[in-house]
């Protein structure tokens, strides 16, 4: 199937057909043998723009974004000052206008500050372009706020997505809680902290009718509690991670604890991984997010106490998942497209996740047998916290394309 695409859109959908190319002063894009998708949409990364410009920015991350096969992506509203109300929502749009490679979208606050005390300015926000709130980073661990903003958000169509924790039950804790922390001598975060918060973000989804994401999510039991609150009408939709999908609490082990395997939700054991994985085949997971968390390396190079959560993922999700789930776990390429790039755009009701006439022209394409190393050195995000660095995957992006603009390019999609 060729594309045509002009003026930003795709003009036309239709069978190739020898000796007919573009326009005269268009161009080609021979993409045989590869995955044309639609714009891939990360619908929970973290910019670091305004406040933490040493780790990321909107220019630097919407590269990384772009170098990573995304179209479009989601940013989290843990900035420095948090996105509570329409100035910094302003800002990032602006900002994003003039710097960004990608379409950027922003996710407001649910309570100022991301204290959980009272509701930031969602109606502002709203009106001045954020698509979601979340207090992400935190939970919203107050049911009456939480109760509040499902209501509220109704006014709106616009979901709200919860990183779903008991800081009680999790407090102090570094790793999954469980047999290797046991043995690694590091304080554990035990899956029920995740669990119980599911639980009651579902029960206050369910008075509500509220439409609940929950981002993130990383074991058996919150997988099935997502599964069960469905069939039974709840409006509640979850993303994975790379990370959760191929790693457990064993990496931390293997890598001699290197501070670049904390992350929270910590990695799980190999029954939440084959859960995950469960989920993503059965569609009760909904998308594929890559959590991109940005920090210094100086604050990484610490004890694994010490270290902040969190690992960058927009430039190693796609070969990731197409390596390690398509190849080798049995994920349709179809799936992939509805996980990264269709329902991601459908829960934050963005025009996004289609190739079909009309639409903007976002457009990724992959290389399904394109081998390369993971080298963090080369990367375009500010920061190198991966634990990935050096393997060898199957499946990169070759090109981005952004409203009919090409913001990267790998060669091999011209020599190969």
């Amino acid at each position: 199937m060729d594309l045509l695409i002009v003026d930003g859109r795709i003009a036309e959908r239709r069978v190739p057909e020898k000796g007919r190319g573009a326009a005269p002063d268009g161009r080609v894009i021979d993409a045989t043998g590869h995955w044309v998708c639609p714009g891939l949409v990360d619908m929970h990364v973290h910019l670091r723009e305004p406040g933490q410009e040493h780790k990321e920015s909107i220019e630097s991350g919407t590269r990384a974004a772009a170098a990573g096969g995304f179209t479009s992506v989601a940013c989290m509203p843990n900035t420095d000052p948090w996105n509570d109300g329409l100035s910094v929502t302003e800002y990032i749009v602006a900002e994003a206008r003039r710097k960004g490679m990608v379409n950027v979208f922003p996710i407001g606050c649910v309570s100022k500050g991301g204290l959980g005390v009272e509701l930031a300015e969602i109606g502002d926000m709203v009106r001045s372009g954020a698509v979601a709130v979340s207090d992400d980073g935190r939970p919203v661990g107050n049911s009456h706020l939480l109760r509040m903003a499902l209501e509220y958000t109704k006014i709106f169509g616009i979901p709200l997505i919860d990183h779903c924790e008991d800081a009680n039950l999790s407090a102090s804790g570094v790793m999954n809680e469980g047999f290797v922390s046991t043995l690694l001598g590091l304080k554990g975060i035990p899956g029920a902290s995740e669990e119980v918060a599911v639980a009651t973000d579902l029960a206050v989804a369910a008075m509500t009718g509220g439409r609940l994401h929950v981002a993130h999510i990383s074991t058996r039991g919150s997988l099935e509690k997502v599964r069960r609150a469905r069939q039974e009408g709840v409006a509640v939709t979850c993303e994975a991670t790379p990370h959760h999908l191929v790693l457990t609490d064993q990496s931390v082990a293997d890598s001699r604890y290197d501070p670049n395997t904390k992350m929270n939700p910590p990695l799980r054991s190999e029954e939440d991984r084959q859960a995950l994985l469960q989920g993503l085949l059965d569609g009760t997971i909904d998308a594929i997010a890559s959590d991109h968390a940005p920090h210094h390396a100086d604050e990484k190079l610490v004890e694994y106490d010490e270290a902040p959560f969190g690992i960058i993922g927009l430039e190693t999700t796609v070969p990731l998942i197409v390596d390690r789930c398509v190849r080798k776990g049995g994920l349709a390429p179809a799936r992939f497209v509805e996980l990264l790039s269709r329902n991601p755009a459908r829960i934050l009701g963005i025009k996004k996740g289609t190739l079909a006439v009309g639409a903007d022209a976002d457009v990724t394409i992959i290389d399904p047998e394109l081998e390369r190393m993971v080298d963090v050195s080369q990367f375009k995000s500010k920061s190198r916290n991966s634990p990935f660095h050096g393997w060898t995957l199957r499946g990169w992006p070759v090109a981005t394309v952004v409203g009919g603009r090409v913001v990267h390019e790998l060669q091999p999609v011209a020599s190969r």
